[in-house]
């Protein structure tokens, strides 16, 4: 039966070198990925303090093109594509007619009527579904799901530019945060862009599917005076979850709007519409009743996704993230909890388990890295 399974799972081109890399292989997303190579806590920090290199080829790319593809992207997207250079990505917000989200994505502009969108990997097949069929209301445009052209490496961590640049036949040193170039990685074509989900510095490398192991092996080659080491996806868990990222399914989903999320900036509210802008207005005029925050544990213990948030006996807030991370070294999370409990120093009621535990609400993100 786990034989059935695990042989129902899709892998990225990198898969037969995870393996052989002795990764301890997990299903997510319906994708067989490696969750650690060497220990959960020697990758975080080794991207935290050096660099680490991801395989994050089982995320989608979907691309609109044609010569209403502004139009279509600021339909169905929240933040304000119009805003993008060619050569600029932001982030943002998929949104349902409730102002929910659907996913949340990078929107690349590669060029003035041609965008990439890049989504999560459990959510291909129904965002491209939901994007195919509502860009129909915006004119000439056309959205093409090319996930299977692309594989996608991250190499995180301050070390990450010196490694990378070398294998480049472009500068990187100039593309700046959110901005993407052209060129070859080890003489892979590639699309190079300076973005990523740890809270490093570091660069997301999109490459033909047939060159993945190359350019991996040769990241890992260079990286060899600098000790960067492999990475799975425990770790980009826990960097993400200091650095305050919101992962889809645990703190966003389509029961939470962006304003709830704490995600207010990757709404254009200058816009004149997009999906979802007349309750995302409103719930801005009016006012929330609950807000994502993060928190510290005062209590031993650590909050887990799914811990109920408690009033005396009464659940008011949940737990959407959680764990102990390496670097800060503290029990930390994410809840929503009522806007009474959002101010920083609140003082929040956890059930760990069946054990109430103390936490107290603190500003985010966790951790932000020295520039």
């Amino acid at each position: 039966m786990t034989e059935t399974i695990a042989s129902e799972l899709r892998k990225t081109p990198l898969h037969a070198r995870h393996c052989a890399s002795n990764a301890r292989m997990v299903p997510f997303g319906g994708w067989d990925m490696p969750v650690e190579y060497s220990g959960i806590t020697a990758e975080h920090m080794a991207v935290r303090t050096r660099a680490g290199l991801f395989d994050v080829s089982h995320m989608g790319e979907i691309e609109v093109a044609g010569k209403d593809a502004l139009a279509a992207i600021q339909r169905i997207s929240s933040n304000d594509a119009s805003r993008l250079q060619v050569g600029q990505a932001h982030y943002s917000a998929l949104t349902t007619f409730d102002g929910t989200f659907v996913d949340d994505m990078l929107v690349y502009r590669m060029a003035p009527s041609h965008f990439m969108l890049v989504v999560n990997a459990s959510n291909i097949q129904k965002d491209y579904a939901w994007i195919a069929a509502q860009i129909k209301e915006a004119g000439e445009a056309a959205a093409v799901d090319s996930s299977s052209r692309y594989a996608l490496l991250a190499i995180q961590g301050p070390a990450a530019s010196s490694v990378l640049q070398p294998l480049c036949s472009v500068e990187i040193g100039h593309v700046n945060y959110y901005w993407f170039t052209h060129g070859e990685v080890a003489s892979a074509r590639a699309l190079i862009s300076r973005t990523g989900y740890t809270g490093e510095d570091g660069f997301e490398i999109f490459v033909p599917p047939n060159m993945a192991d190359r350019v991996w092996q040769a990241l890992l080659e260079s990286g060899r005076s600098a000790d960067v080491i492999p990475c799975g996806l425990g770790a980009r868990d826990t960097l993400r979850l200091e650095a305050a990222m919101r992962l889809y399914g645990n703190d966003i989903d389509e029961t939470t709007t962006p304003l709830e999320a704490d995600l207010g900036w990757i709404v254009g509210w200058k816009k004149e519409s997009f999906i979802g802008h007349e309750r995302l207005r409103e719930q801005k005029e009016k006012g929330i009743s609950r807000k994502l925050v993060g928190f510290e544990m005062i209590d031993r213990g650590i909050a887990r996704h799914g811990y109920q948030v408690m009033r005396g006996d009464k659940p008011i807030g949940v737990v959407t993230s959680g764990t102990q991370t390496p670097f800060v070294k503290k029990a930390i999370g994410m809840a929503y909890v009522p806007m009474d409990l959002t101010a920083p120093g609140s003082e929040l009621t956890i059930d760990v388990r069946g054990r109430t535990a103390r936490a107290t609400v603190v500003p985010l993100p966790f951790y932000k890295r020295t520039k």
